[in-house]
């Protein structure tokens, strides 16, 4: 019985189309985003059921022994991708019964035995370096940054469909030695059927802009429906309760003791929101929208809206992005709060080239450049530490690379202004991490 391993995918191992909601960096180079097999390759790399070579080819056209068949039988009963064909995978585990046996696999005995709890994680260090000038007084003030995160990420399987995951982290500063006890910063219950994803706990909170407006956690609920055209709707409360108290003190210099000082942490904030996105996932258009409901006392600072009562935010937007191929993408995002009365818009564009995704593959790299405009009050709680800051806007550049694999190197800077107060910044941004 000859076979290569691509086809096995589709024969045994039915994972590609039943998985649609699944998302990962790609494992191998040998297997592009446009390949028919790559949304099964991917999955069951992840799970831990087929691996690649030294190289980070995968050689998928090669036929395999009945002995490697049943290598990747035995593992896929073991760990139940979500999406497996268990009727395919049953007859398979017949016909490969001797070769089971000889890997010393007991088919009756193997959901009891395997071990359904997957660890991953990151070590990584940070430096930053920052000049600053937001009332444009014509001296810039300098700050610098040392950090390491130690972060585990375990999942653990409940059956077929349902999974419980969560993320820990350890944090700290090198130039003043210090350190945080392990946080727990996400926990959530995940259930993944065909065309459909449900999340409910906390978890992460990245919408269809990529870091425009939302990069944080949400509690609450969060349900996907689609394939390539998906919508997601979510709800729930965001820890970080001063939202809005960042662009009043932000506005005022930096002072303390205003009005948004005596909400600022009292309550955590409430936010319902829903995307709509098409993503072929291969060479095409991108396309997406979303709407925000935001309601936080963070809101009543001065001047957030012409109505100092105001205690919502309502912010949409829109994405778009072309891939031309597997390694050149062009994206852009615009973001509005209808209820705010300054820094009320923001915006980026982003050009990126190459194929690093977390260091997946060694030798992989990217290089990337772009404009962002971060508004105060709409970019609540966006991506603003790597480069662009909160309430700037300006160019970026930056480049990744990984000499080992799961290794990656990471350099970023940004040049730009304040978009209230006139002055300027600069930011040097550099990361060094590690997955396991």
């Amino acid at each position: 019985m000859k076979k290569t391993v691509v086809s096995a995918l589709t024969t045994a191992l039915v994972v590609g189309a039943a998985s649609t909601t699944f998302a990962a960096a790609n494992p191998f180079s040998d297997v592009p985003q446009g390949h028919w097999a790559y949304a099964s390759v991917t999955k069951l790399a992840s799970e831990g059921v087929i691996e690649g070579y030294g190289d980070g080819t995968y050689m998928g056209n090669r036929n395999i022994t009945r002995y490697e068949m049943a290598q990747m039988i035995a593992k896929a009963m073991a760990k139940q991708p979500a999406g497996t064909n268990n009727a395919e995978l049953e007859k398979l585990a017949a016909e490969f019964r001797d070769e089971l046996d000889n890997l010393g696999v007991r088919v009756a005995e193997l959901e009891r035995n395997a071990d359904k709890v997957a660890w991953h994680g990151k070590v990584e260090y940070t430096y930053g370096s920052k000049r600053i000038d937001p009332s444009d007084t014509g001296r810039k003030a300098k700050t610098n940054s040392n950090g390491y995160v130690f972060r585990l990420e375990p999942r653990a399987e409940v059956n077929n469909h349902w999974s419980v995951n969560a993320r820990l982290d350890g944090e700290g500063e090198m130039k003043n030695d210090t350190t945080t006890d392990v946080k727990l910063k996400r926990a959530w219950a995940q259930a993944d059927y065909k065309n459909f994803q449900l999340k409910v706990g906390k978890f992460e909170l990245y919408t269809n802009e990529s870091g425009l407006v939302w990069d944080d956690e949400l509690s609450g609920v969060q349900a996907t429906f689609g394939n390539k055209l998906k919508a997601t709707v979510m709800a729930g409360r965001i820890e970080d309760a001063d939202v809005a108290s960042g662009s009043y003190r932000f506005k005022n210099n930096g002072t303390k003791g205003g009005y948004a000082d005596k909400y600022a942490g009292v309550d955590p904030s409430t936010m319902l929101g829903i995307n709509l996105q098409y993503d072929p996932g291969e060479k095409g258009f991108i396309l997406g929208a979303g709407y925000y409901y935001v309601k936080d006392d963070d809101f009543q600072a001065f001047d957030y809206s012409k109505d100092a009562k105001e205690k919502k935010a309502q912010i949409w937007s829109v994405n778009t992005g072309y891939r031309f191929g597997d390694k050149l993408k062009l994206t852009g995002s615009y973001a509005r709060n209808q209820k705010a009365d300054y820094e009320k818009s923001s915006w980026q564009a982003e050009l990126n080239y190459g194929t690093y995704a977390n260091a997946a593959v060694r030798h992989s790299w990217s290089v990337w450049a772009g404009y962002r405009k971060f508004g105060a009050n709409t970019s609540l709680l966006g991506t603003t530490s790597d480069d662009v800051l909160y309430g700037t806007k300006g160019w970026f550049v930056g480049g990744a690379y990984a000499p080992f694999k799961n290794v990656g190197l990471i350099a970023k800077y940004a040049q730009g202004e304040y978009i209230t107060g006139g002055g300027d910044f600069s930011k040097l941004f550099g990361r060094v991490e590690l997955f396991f």
